[in-house]
């Protein structure tokens, strides 16, 4: 499966449960869900067979890129499977961001302020934004910032956006197929048989 079709598979992903948030029945909501725009309505059923255009992309190129740079940070590639880039994470986080509800809202406003910030810091210790930075530069960046209660006080809001992007990331990456068997997870696959649980689990459990 190529990348292209991994980017609208998860696009129309979210397309539909965008769709699915729509039909619920007799939501009030602000427009287009956006909290304090004056105007309420509810909404009405969507045409779930052509979900079409919801919104439109928020992340720029070059915020694509530093978002690239740091999901591969995150998530490298190793023997085991392919980097969250790989997998088409940064097309997810954009996706997420541009959602026009008020936790992707809140979410935007953390992302991009964060990916300013990191350009910044690069800028200043490396004399380069992040992305151009070399593996060690951006590790040494992620160091002060991967681990929240332990951030130095004038890296705490970086490392709240660290946390945030940490998660999406894992999000986008472990809800793929590559992802689900980086897990080993079995889920999701027809079986032709079913034994029941393995005697070793039955017995750990007290149960046979």
């Amino acid at each position: 499966m190529d990348n292209e079709l991994k980017r609208m598979d998860r696009r129309e992903a979210l397309k539909w449960v965008a769709a699915a948030l729509a039909a619920y029945p007799m939501l009030e909501l602000d427009a287009f869900g956006a909290a304090g725009s004056g105007i309420k309505h509810t909404l009405s059923d969507p045409d779930l067979l052509h979900p079409g255009k919801l919104w439109d992309r928020t992340l720029t190129k070059d915020q694509l890129r530093t978002v690239t740079a740091l999901c591969d940070v995150i998530i490298p590639k190793d023997d085991k499977s392919p980097s969250a880039t790989q997998v088409g994470v940064p097309d997810f986080i954009d996706e997420w961001v541009s959602a026009p509800y008020p936790t992707q809202q809140a979410d935007q406003k953390q992302i991009l302020e964060g990916l300013a910030w990191l350009d910044a810091e690069a800028k200043k210790r490396f004399d380069k934004i992040f992305c151009d930075a070399t593996d060690e530069q951006k590790s040494k960046i992620c160091d002060d910032i991967c681990y929240e209660p332990k951030a130095a006080a004038e890296f705490k809001t970086a490392a709240a956006f660290f946390a945030k992007m940490r998660d999406l990331t894992a999000t986008g990456f472990y809800t793929t197929r590559e992802g689900m068997e980086d897990l080993k997870f079995k889920g999701n696959v027809a079986l032709a048989t079913f034994n029941g649980p393995p005697k070793a689990v039955l017995e750990y459990l007290k149960l046979a």
